[in-house]
């Protein structure tokens, strides 16, 4: 909701300031649809030719996402490190193996569907249930397994953080692109040199529209918005670190308590529980 509150207010503004100041919109009307065409389809060509179709497909979904925010919210926080506490004290008290019914059907485990937010995130079940898999198998040091999920996170924030750069790239080409679109409106101008100054002096107006447009795109929203879903992707990766401290710190033989606390203190300040609030979940937390 911010993004698009910013994004109307700089509208706003370069607009409402260039009317306020005498502007007349309509050269910048009829020039409109025609450099929008010229700018807007070379950078969409442009990042379709430097990009794969995977990689579009991710970078419009990036949109949306950079639009909506983070996915997580300290009640999912909540729910991952409750969730997280009663496969460690199973662990701890039964040992590895009483985890087996829970990781290998999670969609039947009554332990995911008590957090049914959490089973649809097939990503990050699948990843809870595969490095407790390890750990049922006696990868069990704490060293190696840390080892193995930092590369695989790292791996993952590198993947979905493509979109972000794709957008980036795309805002850095916007300027150039309207200096195209700038050129080919003086070209056009220079074979009207017969013209009166006024037909002239319009038609270099509507050639310079499309520098205008270059620039406002780039800097105004493509960039702002490569910023805001690098800021949300990173934010997410948060929640798969989470998983990671925990595990961890269950390796190393540290009472389930600790090890969940050990995992809340990596949830980004805005959405971490309070020890209590977790302290209360986890006390009240009833799986069959």
């Amino acid at each position: 909701m911010t993004t698009i509150g910013g994004l109307i207010f700089v509208l706003v503004c370069v607009f409402g300031s260039y009317m306020l100041a005498g502007g007349n919109m309509e050269p910048l009307l009829e020039a409109l649809p025609h450099e929008i065409m010229t700018i807007g389809g070379a950078a969409v060509g442009t990042f379709v030719m430097a990009n794969s179709l995977h990689d579009v497909k991710h970078a419009m979904g990036g949109l949306g996402k950079a639009l909506k925010g983070a996915s997580y919210r300290k009640t999912d926080y909540v729910d991952l490190l409750s969730l997280l506490y009663f496969f460690v004290r199973l662990a701890s008290t039964k040992g590895s193996m009483a985890l087996e019914p829970h990781i290998e059907k999670p969609a039947e485990s009554a332990a995911f569907q008590k957090f049914p937010k959490l089973l649809k995130n097939h990503h990050m079940s699948h990843m809870i249930c595969d490095y407790l898999r390890m750990i049922g198998m006696n990868a069990d040091d704490p060293n190696q397994i840390e080892d193995v999920m930092g590369r695989e996170l790292k791996k993952t924030l590198h993947e979905e953080l493509h979109s972000a750069h794709a957008l980036q790239t795309m805002a850095d080409g916007l300027p150039a692109l309207g200096i195209v679109a700038a050129v080919l409106g003086v070209i056009k101008t220079m074979g009207h040199i017969n013209e009166p100054p006024a037909v002239l002096g319009a038609m270099i107006g509507s050639a310079l529209v499309g520098t205008f447009l270059g620039i406002l795109l780039a800097y105004g929203i493509v960039a702002p918005m490569a910023g805001r879903l690098k800021g949300v992707i990173e934010e997410e990766a948060k929640f798969q670190e989470v998983v990671r401290a925990v595990l961890v710190a269950h390796l190393h033989g540290n009472a389930p308590q600790i090890s969940v606390e050990t995992g809340r203190k990596m949830a980004p300040n805005q959405h971490m529980p309070s020890f209590e609030e977790l302290e209360t979940a986890t006390q009240n937390l009833q799986i069959a």
